[in-house]
């Protein structure tokens, strides 16, 4: 049970605490850049206090400034990586990976969005030879991966072009998506069908179909993803996806049960 401000003893309340994390939740969907006096009109702070804490902020690597507004920093998932390893996620999520692996006879992975790549958090491979000997902590350029494209399409408009402003879209075979242009159109597309698929992008000779995997909150954090040096696209889709989809909602079911009972 969450302890409410006025039942806590005031000697043990820290109100600058209060207020800093006041600033960064002021920062929502449809606020994600504020100038000062936005911020303090936010949070019913003076703008000398709301002053002092963004610069603290920023010193800390959680804020960021352009010099007339303020916005945060990818740093800030950190916060929320540390309540979702609280739940134990690889306990929710590989009894998944490894059913899906023991039909489809496929690697499958979960993955999400650090920085310009994406990071394995959980996988379970086949028991079988296999050229991508890929690990939990494994990063891939988000930008020539299907579970990179899934975690991207979800970016806020303002997210998104940070991303595109740091990322270097270097050619890794003769079809990785190299342009701006390119990787923007293929992300309307996987935001309208729900689910991404990578033709030989990131290696030649193997394909990647990735689903979404959402959140308490019913934000995408993770991907879902499943590669072949062997099947055809065509196959991806028609067997696996349903799979995948599958696997994805039950890991959102768990994760979604945990963060309501978190949270009551």
């Amino acid at each position: 049970m969450t302890q409410r401000p006025d039942e806590l003893d005031q000697r043990d309340y820290v109100q600058s605490l209060e207020r800093g994390l006041s600033v960064i939740l002021a920062f929502a969907d449809r606020h994600p850049r504020m100038t000062l006096s936005e911020v303090a009109a936010a949070t019913g702070l003076t703008r000398p206090t709301a002053r002092r804490l963004l610069l603290t902020l920023q010193a800390l690597g959680y804020v960021r400034s352009d010099g007339r507004s303020f916005s945060l920093t990818p740093r800030v998932l950190a916060l929320g990586y540390a309540y979702l390893d609280s739940l134990d996620l690889t306990a929710i999520a590989q009894p998944v990976l490894e059913r899906i692996v023991s039909e489809a006879q496929e690697a499958c992975t979960l993955a999400t969005l650090d920085g310009t790549e994406v990071v394995y958090v959980s996988r379970h491979a086949v028991r079988r030879t296999s050229s991508l000997t890929l690990a939990i902590g494994t990063r891939l350029p988000a930008y020539a991966s299907a579970m990179g494209h899934v975690l991207l399409a979800d970016l806020a408009p303002a997210d998104l072009r940070r991303y595109f402003d740091t990322a270097e879209l270097v050619r890794l075979t003769s079809r990785t998506l190299t342009t701006e242009a390119a990787l923007e159109e293929r992300l309307r597309t996987v935001r309208v069908q729900g689910w991404a698929v990578v033709d030989q992008e990131l290696d030649e000779g193997t394909r990647s179909i990735a689903v979404p995997v959402r959140g308490g909150d019913g934000r995408v954090f993770a991907a879902l993803g499943l590669s072949s040096s062997a099947r055809p696209v065509d196959e991806l889709v028609e067997r696996f996806l349903p799979m995948l989809q599958s696997g994805a909602a039950e890991i959102s079911a768990g994760l979604g049960s945990e963060y309501s009972r978190s949270h009551v």
